[in-house]
């Protein structure tokens, strides 16, 4: 057992490895900042320190590595992929559009959006983030209100005649419904749902190919999935 110096001086040493794995994770979620993840992870390096045994000749940043990677992802999980004021941020964001768009006739801007969220424009695009997340782990749940009714944008990008007869009404329907909402999205956000979603590239090189930056492609990304799924409730209303 290391004395209390020794472990500080040995947990210094291995920060660097925390962060190395937490590159390595590369996690896209608004709701964790780095230095979240890299203090998840010195906690498990400290485990780390505790419990290795160097009779096993196991180098031990390789055991630590694990040690340290397994600590995020639990952690991640125990508390939700997105944090409850994320999904809550979300929630006011959706019926703020709707009222807004009652009260007048028509979709509201993004300034408008902010007045009556009274966010700035940076906590409306981490709004847009936060969309952008839940869409890359489950994008029919995003778009059809946890439904499940499985329309696949992928494959309805390749294939616009890919249901067949047999297929339920409701996923004919939907499927309609969302032709149309995705038509009615503009040319660079068609874009990169053919980019993300068919040629499956990641948002790095989709950034790289529109020559802006990755938390923008983020942000549009999570913005045309919202615009999608108020199209879709608004079919619903109709």
């Amino acid at each position: 057992m290391q004395n209390i110096e020794d472990r500080e001086a040995t947990i210094l040493k291995y920060v660097p490895l925390v962060e190395k794995v937490v590159r390595h994770i590369g996690l896209s979620n608004p709701d964790y900042e780095k230095s979240d993840l890299v203090n998840i992870g010195v906690i498990g390096l400290m485990d780390a320190i505790d419990k290795y045994d160097e009779d096993k000749k196991v180098p031990f940043e390789n055991y630590a590595f694990i040690r340290i990677k397994g600590t995020i992802i639990d952690e991640i999980r125990r508390n939700g992929p997105v944090s409850r004021t994320g999904m809550n941020k979300l929630k006011d964001y959706r019926l703020a559009v709707e009222s807004l768009q009652h009260s007048l006739k028509r979709i509201p801007t993004e300034e408008e959006i902010c007045r009556e969220l009274q966010i700035t424009a940076k906590q409306l695009g981490q709004v847009y983030d936060t969309a952008s997340y839940l869409a890359t782990q489950s994008l029919e749940k995003m778009i059809f209100n946890d439904e499940g009714n499985g329309v696949e944008l992928g494959d309805m990008l390749v294939d616009t005649h890919a249901i067949s007869v047999e297929e339920e009404l409701l996923k004919n329907e939907q499927m309609e419904a969302l032709k149309g909402a995705i038509g009615r999205l503009k040319e660079r956000e068609q874009l990169i749902l053919q980019l993300y979603y068919v040629e499956k590239l990641p948002l790095k090189e989709i950034a790289f190919i529109l020559e802006v930056s990755v938390p923008r492609v983020s942000q549009i990304h999570g913005k045309m999935i919202l615009k999608l799924k108020e199209e879709m409730r608004r079919e619903e209303l109709d």
